[in-house]
């Protein structure tokens, strides 16, 4: 057995039965977070004994999706292992030793009531009580000493009498009568834990010293607390946070928003901004809203965890990744919204140019995606034509204003926004032409959009071939 250390040991066990959801990645956030503030370590560990639902790609998928997130581990598959194996299904040998120890001590037993027997048990319960729930396993084998070559599980032989208690960090002071546990089956017949047997060994073979996770888990925790007793262990502290809900209050689900952290990924979320929106789904810190990743290592902590849980809200999602976004310099945007260019079909020839188109669309982006977007007309031959601005802006009257601008665009001496934007404003007054009726149909020439940033940044990002080239075309289209 383990006799424990002070140190901070914090662990992540998702099930790889599917994608990592945002409450999974925001437990795995919690504790790497407290594991950074206090230099302890982060470990990872797959709980993978759910045979018919478990998969490689769902592994892999945890894997792709913590790194994405920054939640680097310390411990685990594909790091250290000082207290491997880091899957359940490798360890099958470390949870049959523990529970012989249980059995010789007296505090589990071996249950040989075939599935007839319970069935029977749960219809004379039904019978007694009218009820279809609370039946309770009647300890039928509790005292059985014969071992007949029968198939089994292992239960656990829980005290009639009693309190269960402990601190939780968030939640406070909980306390549960013993005679409220049953005995619960740790072990199948086929030597695979349940998940109380399989947690707690765990936790205690890799001195694990906070066990923190979402708070529906809180009903598991006074059995798990029996099993560290009757192992001889030391008890881990714990916090269950709330779980997120939805905008109405339920159990977040795919109903009302993306819940797969990979789909954020895809849709070109940052995810540092995802992670700030995460942490404050149910801890504060004063009345601030935006976090580097660096300052939430600093001031995390479990005192301002709140015990009722977020409801998710989109558009303050989308504000917070709106902010991380404008955190980042041009050129980091530029890099990490390439592959969604390319993904539209555009070649990204000229790195500078992207760059500059990054940071004009930046001030009106939340993602990498609508990055992307922002600054597709840099990249094509020509725009893609919005045919409601086309037809409201590209007329006839149009035409020569458009022309006159080709003009006093050819005649410009150094082709920069400042440069053009006096010279432009220049003819605009001495013509009478309102300088808004220059913009809009030159805007729609150049862009294909009515909407974009200013004119002559986007003139200047262009360059003077593919700016002159494409208000030629505009005044082309205008005269029909």
């Amino acid at each position: 057995m383990s006799t424990g250390s002070s140190n901070v040991r914090v662990r992540f066990a998702p099930s790889p039965t599917g994608y990592l959801h945002l409450g999974g990645a925001r437990t795995a956030l919690y504790n790497w977070l407290w594991a950074r503030q206090n230099n302890g370590a982060f470990i990872l560990r797959i709980e993978d004994t759910d045979r018919d639902r478990s998969t490689e790609p769902a592994v892999q998928a945890i894997f792709d999706s913590m790194r994405w997130l920054g939640l680097d581990w310390d411990e685990g598959p594909q790091a250290k292992e000082p207290h491997g194996p880091y899957f359940q299904t490798q360890r099958l040998a470390i949870y049959q030793q523990h529970v012989d120890t249980l059995i010789s001590g007296g505090h589990a037993y071996r249950c040989y009531c075939s599935a007839e027997d319970l069935q029977k048990a749960r219809a004379e319960h039904k019978a007694r009580t009218g009820a279809e729930h609370g039946f309770r396993y009647p300890g039928t084998c509790r005292e059985r000493k014969d071992q007949p070559e029968l198939p089994f599980v292992v239960r656990f032989k829980a005290p009639a009498t009693g309190v269960i208690g402990w601190d939780d960090l968030i939640k406070g002071r909980i306390e549960v009568a013993a005679e409220t546990q049953q005995d619960a089956v740790l072990m199948r017949g086929n030597g695979i834990p349940l998940y109380n047997l399989g947690a707690v060994v765990d936790d205690i073979t890799m001195d694990i010293s906070l066990v923190a996770r979402a708070d529906d888990h809180v009903i598991n925790t006074p059995i798990q607390i029996l099993l560290y007793r009757a192992l001889g262990a030391r008890l881990p502290q714990f916090a269950h946070m709330p779980l997120i809900l939805s905008p109405t209050g339920e159990k977040l689900s795919k109903r009302h928003a993306a819940v797969a952290v990979v789909d954020y990924r895809d849709q070109g979320y940052l995810p540092d901004g995802l992670l700030n929106y995460l942490v404050r789904l149910g801890w504060s810190h004063g009345d601030q809203e935006i976090f580097k990743r660096e300052e939430l290592i600093t001031k995390f902590n479990w005192e301002h965890v709140g015990k009722t849980g977020g409801r998710w809200d989109q558009k303050k999602l989308t504000s917070v990744q709106a902010e991380h976004l404008r955190m980042r310099e041009p050129s980091e945007i530029a890099k990490l919204a390439q592959p969604f260019v390319e993904a539209r079909g555009l070649k990204v020839d000229d790195e500078a140019r992207l760059t500059a188109a990054c940071e004009l669309v930046m001030p009106r982006a939340a993602t990498l995606v609508d990055v992307a977007d922002g600054v597709d007309y840099f990249f094509r031959d020509e725009p893609v034509v919005d045919e409601k601005a086309a037809a409201k802006l590209l007329v006839p009257a149009a035409a020569p204003v458009l022309e006159t601008l080709v003009s006093e665009i050819k005649q410009a001496t150094t082709f920069d926004r400042a440069s053009l934007e006096a010279r432009v404003k220049a003819w605009s007054e001495s013509s009478g032409i309102a300088l808004k009726d220059i913009a809009q149909p030159a805007r729609v020439a150049l862009t294909g959009r009515s909407a974009t940033p200013g004119l002559f940044e986007v003139m200047e990002v262009l360059g003077r071939d593919r700016t002159l080239s494409r208000l030629e075309q505009g005044a082309l289209r205008a005269r029909g």
